[in-house]
């Protein structure tokens, strides 16, 4: 009963408390999840070495990928389950669990056996030398062996989100976060696993994570439960997730290849800890980043439910609350960025090196993010409605159509500096293209709500 209230207050509460009701327990989850990150990239660095970083930064493609994945099928499943809900579908919902759940154990079993076969040629592809080498393959060989946990473990928690339990999905990103700061420096200093500990401290973390959610969902009591039944994959659930979460899929299969990109310009024009310097860079970016996703996750379900139930002015009010805070966050990060880029290096290596490449990229880097938090919430709009092409398409502009073609010309012609500059360039880009598709949607949605 509890749960059908929560359910359905989705489509009655007034807005801005109702996103910030569902959208705090998110973004708090997305920052202890950014700070769960930056652990292992501080234990790294500081208790194994620059060098270490550098091996480290190398993993990001992988993670990327494997992140493709798993947004495929959590953020499809997610957004199909709330829009079942707003259509008051229980039993479809429940369908979309249980295909859930077969989807992540084919998919992270696949994935982890494909990546462990051709790991060492994947490094190298991704700009691996004979120094990160040995690094990155020892993070990444621990990562891979738990994939299947970690992919269950992210999915679980966007059905959480969608079910009407943002808290209980904020709380197994928090438990998550402490575990891995109390067993990182167990297991990299005392056990002296190195930058394996990192890794080992991970996986366990989400493992026991994960333990805690599936008994969540073998409540019977609850509207969305485990039981028999469900687990069958049907050519249509899966065909509908897929649709939806081929977005967040390219938009992460682009981030692996834009990685990759970058990392090889790096390492080409700058070496080794120019690619550790993007490593730190990134882990910065990444707070404001996922703190704007946190607000996106919040987002989803009440925009999910309301678009089913075609509650259009309801639908125009969530996604303006969420651009305007969105666009607050990615400020403060370049803020943060421009002001104090010293202070953020220095949290991740004692490497004077390091620390100066590290600071000049991460101004460069940043110098767009006001603009890229409108971006992101619109291209998660999208998203949370079904507009799969729409979303894509945003997706790909960002990533894809700009920041290639710009880390292809520029580099050649100013070195590790064209490396940084076409970051920023591409965002501003994919910002304007952004701008004009949402003002052309809003006007059809207007339409919708005089009618």
């Amino acid at each position: 009963m509890e749960n059908n209230k929560a359910t359905l207050e989705l489509g009655t509460k007034p807005v801005g408390p109702l996103l910030m009701q569902y959208a705090l327990p998110a973004i708090i989850a997305m920052t202890a999840s950014s700070l769960y990150n930056m652990v292992d990239s501080i234990f790294i660095g500081q208790g194994v070495g620059a060098m270490a970083i550098s091996g480290l930064a190398l993993t990001f493609p992988f993670m990327n990928l494997a992140a493709a994945f798993g947004a495929a099928v959590g953020v499809g499943a997610s957004t199909c389950i709330s829009v079942r809900l707003g259509q008051k579908d229980y039993e479809a919902a429940e369908r979309v669990l249980g295909n859930t759940v077969t989807l992540n154990l084919i998919i992270g079993i696949s994935f982890s056996v494909i990546s462990l076969l051709f790991l060492n040629p994947i490094l190298y592809f991704f700009g691996a030398s004979e120094q990160t080498l040995p690094y990155a393959r020892d993070y990444m060989e621990v990562i891979l062996a738990g994939n299947v946990f970690s992919h269950m473990y992210f999915a679980m928690n966007a059905v959480l989100r969608a079910a009407g339990k943002p808290r209980q999905a904020m709380y197994a990103t928090m438990f998550t976060v402490v575990m891995n700061t109390i067993l990182a420096p167990i297991f990299i200093y005392p056990l002296n696993l190195g930058i394996r500990g990192a890794a080992y401290a991970t996986i366990i973390a989400q493992m026991m994570a994960l333990v805690w959610q599936m008994r969540l969902f073998s409540n019977k009591d609850e509207l969305l439960h485990l039981k028999r039944g469900i687990y069958r994959l049907q050519g249509r659930i899966v065909k509908a997730i897929i649709a939806i979460g081929m977005s967040p899929f390219a938009m992460n299969v682009c981030a692996c290849v834009v990685v990759i990109f970058i990392n090889n310009g790096l390492q080409k024009y700058g070496g080794d800890l120019a690619v550790g310097a993007y490593g730190i860079a990134n882990k910065v970016c990444f707070i404001f980043v996922m703190i704007t996703m946190g607000i996106n996750q919040g987002m989803q379900p009440i925009a999910g439910y309301n678009y089913g139930a075609q509650l259009m002015d309801r639908l125009m009010k969530v996604v303006k609350y969420a651009i305007i805070a969105g666009t607050v966050v990615t400020t403060a990060g370049f803020a943060i960025a421009e002001l104090l880029p010293g202070p953020c290096a220095r949290l991740f290596t004692t490497d004077p090196t390091l620390i100066a490449l590290s600071v000049e990229g991460l101004m460069i880097e940043m110098l767009a993010f006001p603009i890229v938090g409108y971006q992101m919430v619109v291209t998660s709009f999208f998203q949370s409605i079904g507009k799969a092409k729409v979303s894509m398409f945003l997706s790909l502009s960002r990533q894809l159509i700009f920041l290639l073609p710009l880390l292809a010309v520029l580099p050649p012609i100013y070195g590790v500096d064209g490396v940084w500059w076409a970051m920023p360039i591409s965002d501003t880009v994919a910002a304007v293209v952004t701008f004009f598709m949402m003002m052309s949607y809003m006007r059809k949605f207007k339409k919708m709500t005089i009618k």
